[in-house]
């Protein structure tokens, strides 16, 4: 019950097409009510992969501001959030082809000056820091996100029927490396 003088919000407009409607463009509210309903997930899911909480914000940032350029039809809800989390994808891999550049060449500061802040973080991250970007992505998108594996596969940029044998690989990796510290089952 709510007190008196307060009301409810209105509820956030949904992407889907209206009934027997075509896919529209988006707007100023669908792509407020998208962002909404993303963006926590989107931020969560690219910290996880670089392990740096500005990369995901600056990666966050790069794959809406694409969308809002590209604008492109969207047919639902869900076609939306595959859009943003390919999108977001390939950003990532794009940072991290250009971190292992800058590496080459410069002395990573970064990860010297962070190895006590990195002893109090919990193993089970430190770990997962350890796969290949596209394994935490593989693993990330299937169990935390709980993606299918069309959608895993549309986002990586891989066919669906390949995302099987990718989450065995990546999860059988994830696993020697628990095991080699320790910290397996």
């Amino acid at each position: 019950m709510l007190a008196p003088g307060l009301t409810l919000p209105a509820p956030l407009p949904a992407i889907d097409s209206p009934a027997g409607g075509a896919p529209r463009r988006l707007d100023e509210v669908r792509f407020e009510a998208l962002y909404r309903r993303t963006a926590s997930a989107l931020w969560s899911y690219l910290y996880r992969m670089t392990g740096d909480a500005a990369a995901a914000d600056d990666l966050m940032q790069k794959a809406f501001f694409r969308l809002l350029r590209a604008n492109p039809v969207l047919a639902s809800d869900e076609h939306a959030r595959r859009w943003i989390f390919k999108t977001a994808t390939n950003l990532a891999f794009d940072y991290f082809r250009e971190t292992k550049r800058e590496r080459g060449h410069v002395v990573d500061m970064k990860e010297a000056l962070s190895s006590e802040s990195r002893e109090l973080r919990h193993d089970m991250m430190r770990t997962f820091a350890e796969l290949k970007p596209r394994d935490r992505a593989l693993l990330w998108l299937a169990h935390v996100e709980e993606e299918d594996h069309d959608s895993i596969g549309e986002a990586l940029g891989v066919k669906s029927g390949s995302v099987r044998v990718l989450l065995f690989r990546a999860r059988k990796k994830l696993a020697e490396l628990l095991t080699k510290k320790g910290l397996a089952p």
